[in-house]
C-alpha cells in the first residue's frame, strides 16, 4: 500500500525558512519522480516543484524560484522541501506526490502558515 506522510509545517514569521519532510513507503521510491503541490484556502491546489528519480535536474513554480529547493534521499525513501525567504502567499497546506501504475497518490499534508 502506497503511504506518503509529510511533515514540518507550522507557523513562521514573513521572511523565516521551514524545511518539509515526505516520508514514502509501500512502493520503489528510487524509480519513480516526486512532485510537491499546495492548496491555499479558496484557491485551486497547484504544482510547486518536481524532484526525479535521481534527484538531479529539478523544477519549480516560477513563484519559487530562488527561494525553495527539492531534495531527496533514496536511501531513507524521503523526499524534502526546504522554503527559504517565505511570504504570507505561500500559506497553504503542502503535499506530496507520486505517479505509480497510473494513479496519483497524496499524503494528506501539512499546514504551513507565513503570518507575522
Amino acid at each position: 500500500q502506497v503511504q506518503l506522510v509529510e511533515s514540518g509545517g507550522g507557523l513562521v514569521q514573513p521572511g523565516g525558512s521551514l524545511r518539509l519532510s515526505c516520508a514514502a513507503s509501500g512502493f520503489t521510491f528510487s524509480t519513480y519522480g516526486m512532485s510537491w503541490f499546495r492548496q491555499a484556502p479558496g484557491k485551486e491546489r497547484e504544482w510547486v516543484a518536481s524532484i526525479p528519480s535521481t534527484g538531479g535536474i529539478r523544477r519549480y513554480k516560477d513563484s519559487v524560484k530562488g527561494r525553495f529547493t527539492g531534495s531527496r534521499d533514496n536511501a531513507k525513501n524521503t523526499m524534502y522541501l526546504q522554503m527559504n525567504s517565505l511570504k504570507p502567499d505561500d500559506t497553504a497546506v503542502y503535499y506530496c506526490n507520486v505517479h505509480r501504475e497510473g494513479v496519483a497518490y497524496w499524503g494528506h499534508g501539512t499546514q504551513v502558515t507565513v503570518s507575522s
